[in-house]
């Protein structure tokens, strides 16, 4: 006797369907199972039903199993394991499916381009994108903007023109993880979310330097071509692992030390605030950077000569431009000076002097965890663009 289901007074216009697939579920194609129930059209619709799912309908209200579903997923495959490592290369095939996820053939391949785990992957990427989940903060709430402004109108203004200058560089750091995500596989999901939390990180940055400088100015700074022409460069680059490198081990790397300096001679609390909050974002992406370059260094330690490519191919680039931006540079020296007197802007040409000395200490020490030995780390140093991003 087949197993029998009572469907009481539901009718497969109303879920019934559910529980016939439930019951179907535990029995092998060609056995069958009786239906009971009460509803008015219940022999219409599982006759209807059956036709539909591959299955063969016979009187009395009996549904003999068929093999539709199993050919179905006959050749179906898991897209990697959800909760072991990911694997060497995610399949075009996968499409969009969960990691792990068992996947129907025949949909749509996914046109990506970085589909290998060593061209973006980096051990730390999970722990990073906790971090940035924990350090979500407000641009709007988080910065006292009513705090009292004692700052003179010459150095607010050198502050305008920092932050003008920070927040073309802001705009330059985020359209490249943008960029980023549209051409990674979702198998390295941890990466592709640490991207998206990076442009959006990126995108508050935007907000609170340009807010920052119309705080008490109604136009922001200059912006010098130079500078646009160096970040274009990193905007140029097609390859992850290059264009990484270049922003965030490199130019992110600079542009801490950049946000500690402003930080330490901020003029007031808003200023302060808003370099620090950048700031432990950035940390967050210049370790990805970091720790992504060098898994694959030590996937391939050849790689090492087209990360110095591509420093000399951009310093050749950018070796007719002015680099830095005047206007920025002396900003920086006013800021540091915090008066005009000789001697205070004695000292603020000193600490931009020893700003700059800091990056280059800092690209080198990155320079060298990824793989590079001590001299050619100092060399490649040395070709690091002078707008520092």
């Amino acid at each position: 006797m087949p197993p029998v289901i009572d469907l009481d007074g539901l009718g497969l216009d109303g879920g019934a369907h559910l529980l016939i697939e439930h019951a179907l579920g535990s029995l092998r194609p060609g056995e069958s199972l009786r239906v009971r129930g009460h509803h008015p059209a219940l022999a219409v619709h599982l006759a209807a039903w059956c036709r539909a799912e591959g299955h063969v309908y016979r009187p009395d209200l009996v549904v003999v199993k068929g093999s539709a579903d199993e050919e179905r997923w006959a050749h179906a495959e898991r897209a990697g394991q959800a909760t072991a490592a990911v694997a060497e290369r995610a399949k075009l095939e996968w499409g969009l499916a969960a990691r792990g996820a068992l996947v129907e053939p025949g949909g749509p391949a996914l046109d990506v381009d970085w589909a290998e785990r060593d061209h973006v992957w980096a051990d730390i990427a999970p722990q990073l994108y906790a971090q940035a989940n924990a350090n979500q903060w407000n641009p709007a709430t988080v910065v006292d903007w009513a705090a009292p402004h004692p700052v003179p109108d010459d150095i607010e203004a050198a502050v305008v023109q920092i932050m003008t200058y920070l927040v073309e560089n802001e705009q330059a750091a985020l359209m490249i993880p943008a960029r980023m995500l549209s051409r990674l596989h979702p198998h390295y999901r941890e990466v592709m979310q640490l991207l998206a939390a990076q442009a959006a990180d990126e995108a508050r940055h935007v907000e609170i330097f340009t807010r920052r400088a119309l705080l008490h100015h109604d136009v922001l700074g200059v912006s010098g071509a130079g500078g646009r022409s160096s970040l274009q460069s990193l905007l140029d680059e097609p390859d992850f692992t290059l264009a990484s490198f270049l922003l965030s081990v490199l130019g992110e790397g600079s542009f801490l030390d950049l946000l500690r300096f402003i930080q330490r001679h901020a003029p007031d609390q808003a200023t302060a605030q808003v370099t620090m909050l950048a700031g432990r974002d950035e940390a967050r992406h210049v370790a990805f950077g970091v720790a992504h370059t060098a898994h694959v260094v030590r996937s391939d330690p050849a790689y090492l000569s087209r990360l110095r490519g591509a420093v000399e191919r951009r310093h050749s680039v950018l070796v007719d431009t002015a680099g830095l931006n005047k206007q920025v540079f002396d900003s920086l020296v006013v800021l540091a000076a915090g008066s005009w007197t000789p001697a205070a802007v004695a000292r603020g040409w000193q600490e931009v002097q020893h700003l700059q000395h800091q990056m280059d200490e800092g690209r080198q020490r990155r320079l060298q965890f990824i793989g590079f030995p001590d001299d050619e780390a100092a060399a490649i140093s040395a070709l690091h663009t002078r707008n520092f991003m």
